[in-house]
């Protein structure tokens, strides 16, 4: 169907965030039970949370999941607009794959090594896609 290539990047970013929930509780309940965490304590004190008691390395991937559902929001939206409008085919398809790309380097990066300058720039360059797509959005139904 016309316009609706740009619909694989889209089930391939959710399939993503889903790798990265694996990761998540693959390695946070391990964390917690080795930390002796009552999850229940948590809840009844207010100044302890999951950063305060879990190592950095585990968090980062509970982080990273948390990202994925703030930016990729606007482009899962502009993504089925494309589609919907028929020009989710060439280019915009294809800024949607890098789109999907980046990201994924940027969870790599911050699951493993979390070096934020390198995060940036990958988080800075899928905003560019971003910005991109919308724009040509903006053009197409404007």
């Amino acid at each position: 169907m016309i316009g609706m290539a740009i619909l694989q990047p889209v089930v391939a970013l959710t399939a993503w965030t889903m790798v990265m929930w694996l990761w998540l509780y693959g390695t946070r309940i391990p964390a917690l039970g080795a930390a002796k965490v009552n999850p229940d304590d948590l809840v009844h004190d207010p100044t302890k949370g999951l950063d305060q008691v879990l190592p950095p390395q585990v968090q980062w991937k509970a982080h990273n999941y948390n990202h994925l559902h703030e930016a990729p929001t606007v482009f899962y939206a502009v993504a089925i607009v494309l589609a919907i409008i028929g020009q989710g085919d060439g280019l915009n398809a294809q800024i949607a794959w890098a789109y999907v790309g980046l990201r994924v380097v940027h969870s790599i990066i911050q699951a493993t090594i979390n070096k934020v300058q390198l995060r940036f720039m990958v988080f800075a360059l899928s905003s560019f896609c971003l910005i991109f797509l919308v724009a040509r959005a903006v053009m197409a139904m404007f």
